[in-house]
């Protein structure tokens, strides 16, 4: 274990023997870090928080640290993090609050960027990226592979469906659907299309693409159909297609409402 002396890092820390520790960084009581994680100077790890292997914590950050609800009275709540992530500088991740999950979960292999926050009970997949300064309220799920741009904020309890790509910007205040790519800032958020590019580079077929492409111009470009009548119709129209069944579960599940309005989505080029 490589601790520079000026570090200050609590004997009931957990520590594995491989972790590195940069100068003045703080690491208190009730803080595991595993096998090859390393941790920047001048980084803040208050516990509960659990963090797996090989994550690279950068400096200034604030790791685990009480929720920012005035409800929180010092609940023993906590802060689990998996593997490979990258949490670069300025950024922040709080651990749950006693009224909701009781933990903030993270997932593998994501990219948080400078300044970016993850709020109290956030769920987050894996192979997320949060751009600079893009801001998760408290209770936000984000689906596997998602993209939040720059300087956006997303509302409490709001999910951001897997695949899917908010612009930078904009100002989340209902559900993201999966797949989707959406920008704007509250009421005027508008859907422009399926997130094709990332869900070529993960394996989608050109098949499964067009299909999920109709799915999409039913759901979201049908102003003849009430919602529930245009997820009656995908259910009849298209069947056998996982990603499909996903994206009506994802809508049927919402409690705040779906990003629905679109902009003129271009033919699909598969």
């Amino acid at each position: 274990m490589t601790i520079h002396p000026t570090a200050v890092v609590s004997e009931k820390a957990d520590l594995h023997p491989t972790v590195t520790v940069g100068p003045f960084t703080v690491i208190e009581e009730g803080v595991k870090v595993g096998a090859g994680s390393t941790i920047a100077s001048h980084a803040m790890l208050s516990g509960p928080t659990t963090i797996g292997e090989n994550n690279e914590i950068g400096s200034f950050t604030s790791i685990g640290d009480a929720p920012q609800d005035l409800g929180y009275k010092g609940e023993p709540t906590e802060l689990i993090i998996g593997d490979g992530n990258l949490i670069r500088e300025y950024v922040s991740i709080h651990r749950g609050t006693p009224n909701g999950a009781g933990k903030t979960i993270v997932g593998n292999r994501n990219m948080f960027m400078a300044y970016s926050h993850v709020g109290h009970d956030c769920v987050i997949g894996d192979n997320v990226i949060l751009v600079n300064a893009a801001t998760l309220g408290g209770h936000v799920q984000v689906g596997d592979r998602a993209t939040v741009g720059g300087l956006t904020g997303v509302h409490q309890f709001c999910r951001i469906g897997r695949f899917s790509f908010v612009g930078g910007g904009s100002g989340v205040g209902l559900d993201v659907p999966p797949f989707a790519m959406v920008t704007g800032f509250r009421g005027q958020m508008r859907i422009s299309g399926l997130n094709k590019v990332g869900m070529r580079r993960n394996g989608f077929t050109r098949e499964t693409l067009s299909t999920i492409d109709a799915a999409f111009r039913i759901l979201f470009r049908s102003p003849d159909l009430l919602h529930k009548e245009a997820i009656e119709k995908v259910e009849q129209e298209i069947t056998g297609c996982e990603p499909v069944d996903e994206l009506l579960r994802f809508l049927k599940t919402s409690k705040r409402g779906v990003v629905t309005r679109t902009k003129d989505i271009e033919p699909h080029d598969g």
